[in-house]
């Protein structure tokens, strides 16, 4: 039995209940105890007050029992719902809250997000505006490493617009979560939309057919929820689609596809069924495929086994609008070549060549990597020939920069030991003199080095990357830069990102002060959590980052920026 509690922990039915809410949102929440208060608090503090919190409590074992019933006991907007046992997910809290909540306009929220404080006026005034049968808005994504802002699909949010159902702009499918709408009770109970309980990823499916369902819904461009991204949190701690290296994830992720497919079918919006599918495969499988360098042979076979079957559904008009680089990721899947599946995957985004290619002679073409492909299929999708890999300007020539091994140096270095691969042998053979080129703040940092030949098409070299030698703004530099290589060819210079390895612990240097700057902490790392470009983070230390920095920022004549550089001398 759920457990519903009140106002001062009494259960609705030992007093009256307030006056009935013009809007209802359901807060759900499992063992989080410190941020509840805050999305709850968001709520509350709305610009249209007239509404209800549900807190649907899946079960938790730490103090939020505690922490809800005391919200509960100190606005009679808040009720209190505690599932009978741990559901495992998100549906079973938001579908219980269902049951219960009392206005006719209903929202969801995350117990670690928040609602901007306009987000219910905004989305209840486009529907008294229209008969709608949802609204939707702007979502906000905040890292919560460093307070990072950005938009969630901005695109599709850009203008204000009402559709009469999803074929008007199915890139929509997009935009899948559930929080980010207010819906019409009526509307939800009218096609028994409900989340689908046991499975992850369930706003995909509830979202797709509230899309399919709804014959007018409107988009508003004002933001309607903040979404706290955490993406260092710990394995316990971390989001489901932060678990992307459990196999049960990549099987959920299929299994809500399958029921969305079967929708589609059974709903008459067959003809969603391309832009679904290329929703699958660039949102998705993406998530996926950006990762697929960690992976180790067993598990990349695991994950063949679960994908490829599904992959063989897929219209191949949604492939054909894939970029490349993605089509051959998922034929190398496709075709079992696992090996080459990570180190295709490592070069997503940054427009780089392969190791090798091989040519056919029978049909005169190219193909990516060290074998010529066995299907008609593959042909096709790993043919590079268009490309003109040995003939294209040399500016734009696709190289490939790896470094193999990282090490620290003495001082505030960095030891780099870099590999360039020049699959189409545009590089005359014999030493070549390379430069590492860094901009941190508004002055470069070059590095010369040399590459030297090591087999056709293959050259290496060792470079010190010294971070105390960046010439830095005097107010110091905050901020996060990837080196890149340069070579020059014939007059022509080629720039190029720098892969670093998969995986290697970060390496933190102290780059002390100097006349006329301040000092900084330098952290050394593979971008972000895929294993693509290597990653510079400044982060200034010391008196003049706490008590200077934020002054010299506002600060815009030379004069006023000689002084500051006094000031910033005078304290060290």
């Amino acid at each position: 039995m759920n457990t519903v509690t009140g106002p001062a922990g009494r259960t609705p039915t030992t007093a009256p209940p307030p006056p009935a809410p013009d809007v209802t949102v359901t807060v759900i929440v499992y063992n989080d105890a410190e941020r509840l208060p805050r999305a709850v608090a968001s709520v509350l503090r709305q610009t249209h007050a007239n509404v209800e919190v549900v807190i649907s409590d899946d079960h938790s074992t730490d103090a939020t029992e505690d922490v809800a019933r005391e919200l509960a006991a100190h606005d009679p907007r808040v009720v209190y719902l505690r599932l009978p046992e741990n559901s495992g997910g998100c549906s079973a809290p938001r579908n219980r809250a269902l049951e219960i909540a009392r206005a006719p306009y209903l929202m969801f929220l995350d117990s670690d997000d928040e609602l901007p404080e306009r987000a219910v006026e905004i989305l209840l005034a486009a529907h008294r505006e229209r008969d709608l049968d949802f609204a939707m808005g702007a979502v906000h994504r905040i890292r919560v490493d460093g307070g990072r802002r950005t938009t969630w699909m901005p695109h599709l949010v850009a203008e204000r617009r009402t559709l009469d159902g999803i074929e008007a702009d199915p890139r929509l499918l997009f935009e899948h979560l559930s929080t980010s709408k207010m819906y019409t009770r009526r509307f939800l109970d009218r096609h028994g939309l409900r989340f689908p309980e046991g499975i992850h990823y369930e706003d995909q499916l509830f979202s797709a057919q509230a899309y399919c369902l709804a014959k007018t819904f409107t988009v508003v461009p004002e933001p309607v929820y903040r979404w706290y991204i955490a993406p260092y949190a710990a394995a316990g701690a971390a989001s489901i689609s932060n678990q992307r290296d459990k196999l049960t994830n990549v099987r959920d992720r299929v299994r809500v596809q399958r029921l969305i497919d079967a929708f589609l079918a059974e709903s008459g919006h067959e003809s969603l069924r391309e832009d679904k599918d290329f929703k699958f495969l660039k949102h998705d499988f993406r998530m996926y495929a950006g990762d697929l360098p960690y992976r180790d042979d067993a598990w990349l076979a695991s994950f063949a086994d679960l994908v490829n079957p599904y992959l063989d559904t897929l219209a191949e008009g949604a492939y054909a609008r894939l970029p490349r680089a993605e089509r051959v990721v998922l034929r190398l899947l496709r075709d079992r070549r696992l090996s080459d599946v990570r180190t295709a995957a490592r070069g997503l985004g940054h427009a780089v060549a392969p190791r090798r290619v091989t040519p056919d002679e029978a049909d005169g073409r190219l193909y990516w990597g060290a074998e010529v492909p066995a299907t008609p299929e593959a042909r096709r999708e790993l043919d590079l020939s268009d490309l003109e890999l040995d003939t294209r300007p040399f500016f734009t020539a696709l190289l490939r920069h790896e470094i193999t091994d990282i090490a620290r140096g003495p001082g505030a270095s960095v030891d780099l030991t870099v590999r360039t691969y020049d699959p189409a042998l545009r590089l005359p053979v014999g030493p070549r003199r390379a430069v590492l080129h860094l901009s941190p703040g508004r002055r470069r940092l070059t590095v010369p080095f040399r590459l030297s030949p090591v087999g056709p098409g293959l050259f290496e070299g060792r470079v010190r990357l010294d971070l105390g030698a960046a010439r830095l703004p005097v107010q110091g530099f905050e901020g996060v830069r990837h080196p890149v290589l340069r070579l020059r060819h014939e007059g022509h210079t080629h720039t190029g990102v720098l892969l670093a390895p998969p995986a290697f612990p970060p390496l933190t240097a102290r780059v002390p002060y100097r006349a006329g700057t301040t000092p900084h902490r330098v952290t050394v790392s593979p971008e972000g959590h895929t294993p693509g470009r290597l990653q510079l983070t400044w982060h200034p230390t010391g008196p003049t980052s706490t008590l200077i920095r934020p002054a010299l920022r506002r600060l815009a004549t030379p004069r006023s920026r000689r002084a500051a550089r006094l000031v910033s001398n005078i304290l060290h």
